[in-house]
């Protein structure tokens, strides 16, 4: 099970990762360097720069914008819309040419697919140059299939196109749905669908540059330029003039983007990893337990062998054979069940396994024959750790008294200073600084951690069994059952230690999980209560990559300010600025900060201006993620830059200001507080929208949160908010024939905050519920080996209950006895178990977490969860051991005797 989890997991985000890869590699094309703006747009004079460059062979450029646009049902949905010129795409990024679909029949048709002039009408009508027409888009197979499309390929007309029958045309009209509705602002507007791309991956559109920076209101800008070099050039020198540049261009490898990708996505696949190999650990105890049941039913076979010449390593090799042959049964049973499971996950679930990194791939199965054997060896070498003391237990067998069946003499008692050495050195390594942004040193401290503990249990079942025996001693009414359970219990400190060292293992793992998971869910509320001051939010766009694109303007704010029952209005807006192009971008939020402390989430601060900051330094709140990615520190200047100008900042008629050195004058700024943010794991800064909007002139917004009065009711206002969106939208001017404006009063979301806050803690439950099913997982494999070892016992004391039975001992009083001995071993397993998952959650909550995710949280410790799962535990455990002690109580406990006879 441990396997199929583990290798399930990685198939599935390997699998995801390559079908990004894959559809990156389509749009990108073959562009040896991508050039970028640090936020925002490129100047199209950028274009003309680079096109000049020697070592440039080709120059492409691209607009790139994520919007909304409604599928087959009218649910808004995120799509990623690519203007290209058509006539330098095909050379660099050939996925990415646009395919002409059929031209239209007849005129009844023509007129429906009409574009509204005539113009545009002969545009479509000619195939060489429908993909200059404006208003028509080419759409992949993922967009074509989510909004509803059934294009035709290129040269596949049903023979019936030529014919002049009206009903069969109107048939395959009605079949192939042919505008597409997109929303940019509040505006809405309709492109008709004009045939395909070949780009694989999630939803795609491409249209004409011309027509995607008229339609988006980009006119002069760009996303990105895509260069071919010439042969025998690396591109230093482009990099180096390209640093020059206003603006903060940046020069990239087209394989950043699929690097970046894997590092947002990394911490998130790893945990996801260890998580699943929580089961393989607890089945390495699973393996020792059925082990040391078959050693401990096989004594006297391997006595006699011994007698017959099987040396005592033979012995050991024999039984460590057996325990890699249980392995690899149990991988090969692994790779195949969790190449299912990924299979249906990938089929039902996409690649998203709930992290949200890979929303909208939906990525065919990547099968990994290295991947394969690699999960497959981790297999075998935890069922051989598991049996390397059964091993060790059948190599030192006394072999004269286990052949007259006495049974094994019991192993030497392990030192204490193992134990302690273990959990010194877990400590130790929960202090190492993450290797490649993954906390290698954290997981081997709990690793370590949970095999001192499990050291350690002989002295804690000594110690505290001696006090509780010598408490039922002392009793008024002494119970001589509860007395001889407790003493043998506290004589065989080892064999307690072997019983209960699954249970201690995942009683810790899942006491862990819970306070982690109850920490972060309590942090996560905390952070909601101050997020989210307003009671009603408002925001134009579905997802924060279509923000750009669909907004408020500053027209429509102060039209809304003046609705009757709004108190107060605070917006938001949403960028995202490449910081480092070998990192994830980090998000500038930009609102109104009059209140540091009250309005942001802080952990430090806020700080004043710092002494040596020039006055014009303008303040920067910084999420934890920016403190250790980026080394901001709290209190002190900034000494990075934020690629934020103001977009018009050259004259786009003149290519005079991209042939000098970038003489914009730098903006101070210093770190005014540091503030958690559960929302974006890479990095955030918050600035002041006054600040904003003096060094960029952007008044727009993409989230409102609106303040009414007390007696106004919140429907009213979404009433009156939609009202004035239609009537904006309705000033963008008539829509022409073919170009249907859908209402933008549908373009508003709406969300109270208890409604939010709601919908974010269910999403927080259903992405840890798979930590409950494997906590279930594993608490049961561990109970399994408590079964397993009381067995094992039962078979070598069946002597020792035969003689209680000759004594008077009744089969219920056995039963009791042995029910006893359960109790009190499950018990010390619980507490030892609680006490190790206490210690680590603190490696979790306070290393893990910070660093694998960049954010921190407070400790909660759920104490009434807690009680209730360690007693669940020990009442499993004594009813496992009553029903493995019901064989000791047997004719044939009370037969073994006579062999003594």
């Amino acid at each position: 099970l441990g396997v199929a989890l583990a290798f399930a997991v990685h198939v599935i985000n390997a699998s995801a990762l390559a079908e990004f890869g894959s559809a990156l590699r389509a749009v990108n094309g073959q562009a040896d360097v991508e050039l970028h703006a640090g936020s925002g747009a490129l100047p199209q004079e950028v274009l003309a720069w680079a096109a000049a460059r020697p070592e440039v062979a080709l120059a492409s450029a691209v607009v790139d914008v994520t919007v909304l646009a409604r599928d087959a049902s009218g649910a808004r949905k995120p799509l990623r819309v690519l203007g290209v010129d058509a006539l330098v795409v095909a050379a660099v990024s050939p996925a990415l040419m646009p395919r002409v679909d059929a031209a239209p029949a007849n005129n009844q048709t023509k007129d429906a697919l009409a574009l509204g002039n005539s113009a545009d009408e002969k545009a479509v009508g000619d195939d060489r140059f429908a993909v200059f027409a404006p208003n028509q888009v080419f759409l992949n197979a993922a967009a074509a299939a989510q909004f509803g499309s059934a294009l035709q390929s290129p040269g596949t007309a049903p023979a019936q196109a030529n014919a002049p029958d009206p009903a069969a045309t109107q048939a395959l009209d009605k079949r192939r749905p042919n505008t597409l509705q997109i929303q940019h602002g509040t505006a809405q507007h309709s492109l008709r669908i004009a045939g395909s791309v070949a780009a694989t991956g999630a939803p795609l559109a491409v249209m004409d540059i011309g027509a995607a920076q008229e339609l988006l209101g980009r006119l002069g800008f760009v996303s990105r330029i895509d260069l071919r070099l010439q042969p025998g050039s690396d591109g230093a020198a482009l990099r180096d003039a390209a640093a020059l540049l206003p603006g903060g261009v940046q020069a990239r490898s087209p394989s950043d983007s699929q690097e970046r990708m894997g590092a947002l996505s990394r911490a998130y696949r790893v945990n996801m990893t260890v998580l699943a190999l929580v089961a393989m650990f607890t089945g390495a105890f699973l393996v020792y337990s059925v082990l040391a049941l078959s050693v401990a039913k096989r004594v006297q076979q391997f006595a006699l062998l011994g007698v017959l010449g099987l040396t005592a390593g033979q012995r050991m090799r024999l039984v460590l054979l057996e325990s890699a042959l249980l392995g690899a049964v149990g991988a090969g049973l692994g790779i195949a069940l969790g190449t299912v499971l990924a299979a249906l996950a990938l089929s039902f679930l996409g690649g998203d396994l709930g992290g949200g990194y890979f929303a909208g791939v939906a990525p065919k199965l990547h099968w990994s024959t290295g991947a394969a054997a690699l999960y497959a060896a981790l297999g075998v070498a935890a069922a051989c750790v598991g049996g390397w003391q059964p091993a060790q237990r059948a190599a030192l067998l006394p072999l004269a008294a286990s052949l007259k069946g006495l049974g094994a003499v019991a192993a030497p008692a392990r030192k204490l200073p193992i134990g302690i050495v273990l959990i010194a050195a877990s400590a130790l390594l929960a202090m190492t600084p993450p290797v490649f942004g993954i906390p290698l040193g954290a997981y081997m401290a709990i690793g370590l951690l949970l095999l001192g503990g499990i050291a350690s249990l002989p002295f804690l079942v000594e110690f505290l069994l001696h006090w509780a025996v010598r408490l039922v001693e002392r009793s008024p009414q002494p119970r001589p059952l509860v007395l001889l359970a407790l003493e043998r219990a506290r004589r065989v400190r080892e064999s307690a230690a072997v019983a209960v060292s699954g249970v201690v293992a995942a009683l810790g793992l899942a006491v862990a999980l819970t306070v982690m998971v109850a920490s972060f869910r309590g942090s996560v509320t905390a952070w909601l209560d101050v997020v989210l001051p307003a009671p009603l939010y408002v925001r134009s766009s579905g997802s924060a990559a279509a923000g750009q694109a669909a907004y408020f303007t500053a027209q429509f704010i102060e039209k809304a300010l003046q609705i009757k029952g709004i108190a107060h209005i605070t917006p938001q807006r949403n960028r995202s600025l490449q910081l480092d192009p070998a990192r994830p971008a980090v998000a500038l939020v930009v609102r109104p900060i009059a209140n540091a402390a009250r309005d942001l989430p802080l952990v430090s601060g806020p700080f004043a201006r710092p002494a040596d900051a020039p006055a014009d330094a303008m303040a920067l709140y910084m999420s934890e993620a920016m403190v250790d990615l980026y080394g901001a520190v709290p209190g002190a200047l900034w000494r990075g830059e934020l690629p934020i100008y103001k977009e018009k900042m050259a004259d786009v008629t003149t290519h005079t200001s991209y042939t000098a050195t970038n003489n914009i004058a730098k903006q101070n700024y210093y770190v005014a507080g540091v503030w958690r943010d559960y929302a974006r794991q890479f990095g955030t800064i918050a600035m002041d929208s006054a600040n904003y909007q003096q060094l960029t002139g952007d008044t727009s917004a993409n989230d409102l949160s609106i303040t009414p009065t007390n007696a106004t009711d919140l429907a009213e206002i979404q009433n009156a908010l939609r009202a004035l969106a239609a009537q904006q939208d309705a000033a963008w001017g008539t829509p022409t024939a073919g170009q249907a404006t859908a209402s933008a009063a549908s373009s508003l979301e709406f969300a109270s905050a208890i409604e939010i806050r709601a919908i974010t803690l269910r999403i927080f439950d259903r992405s840890f519920a798979v930590t409950y099913w494997l906590q279930a997982v594993a608490i049961g494999i561990g109970l399994f080996g408590v079964a397993a070892s009381f067995s094992a016992q039962v078979l070598a004391r069946r002597k020792e209950f035969g003689l209680l039975a000759h004594l008077g001992l009744t089969r219920r009083q056995i039963l009791q006895l042995v029910a006893c001995e359960g109790l009190a071993w499950t018990t010390l397993g619980a507490l030892a178990g609680l006490g190790l998952g206490l210690l680590v959650s603190v490696i979790l909550v306070h290393v893990v977490n910070p660093q694998s995710f960049h954010w921190t949280m407070d400790m909660a410790t759920p104490w009434p969860r807690l009680a209730a799962l360690c007693l669940a535990v020990v009442a499993a455990g004594t009813l496992t051991a009553w029903l493995s002690g019901r064989a000791a109580a047997g004719r044939d406990a009370v037969l073994a005797v006579k062999e003594d006879w």
